[in-house]
This record gives structure tokens, sequence and C-alpha cells, in this order.
């Protein structure tokens, strides 16, 4: 049987693994992947949910890369951590 899982995305953020530990303090299994890992992959894993991370240079810089609407429409939750929140705004909105 495959284990529930929870995913941590890592857009350049200082606590990816300070959530992935909480997460998996919790019982719960947890991975962290880079913000560049392809969606096909994340869908493929079947996550019960989604942690983006990220700090302010993550989100304000020139550029900053950013969770893509797909990301949204896999049919599972998607929470955010630190500045991610602007991000998720300016690439979805």
């Amino acid at each position: 049987m495959d284990k529930e899982k929870i995913i941590v995305i890592d857009f350049g953020g200082q606590y990816n693994q300070l959530v992935a530990r909480r997460v998996r303090e919790c019982s719960v299994y947890c991975e962290i992947y880079s913000y560049r890992t392809p969606l096909d992959k994340i869908r493929e894993m079947k996550p019960k949910g989604i942690i983006l991370t990220g700090g302010p240079n993550s989100v304000y810089e020139e550029g900053a890369p950013g969770a893509g609407r797909e990301l949204f429409e896999l049919g599972v939750a998607v929470r955010w951590r630190e500045q991610m929140h602007v991000n998720t705004a300016k690439h979805v909105l």
C-alpha cells in the first residue's frame, strides 16, 4: 500500500526543512521537492496535500519562479508558508 504523503515544494525559503519536520511529527509522510519538479511527477506521487515555501527573494525578485494554475487544479489541498501567498497571486490570478 502506498503511503499517504504531503509534498513541500521549495521556492527558496528558509523553513522548508522545518515545515517538513512539523508534518512528520504529526506522523504524516512528507517529502521536499524543488519548484523545478515537473508537474507530471508530482501528479504521479498522488499527494494528499502540497505546501509551498518561499521567502521574500522568491517573491519580489525580477523573474522569480511561481506556482502555476495547474498546481492548484490537481485536486489536492495546497497551502503556502512565508511569502508564497504573494507569489501565488502574481502567477495564478
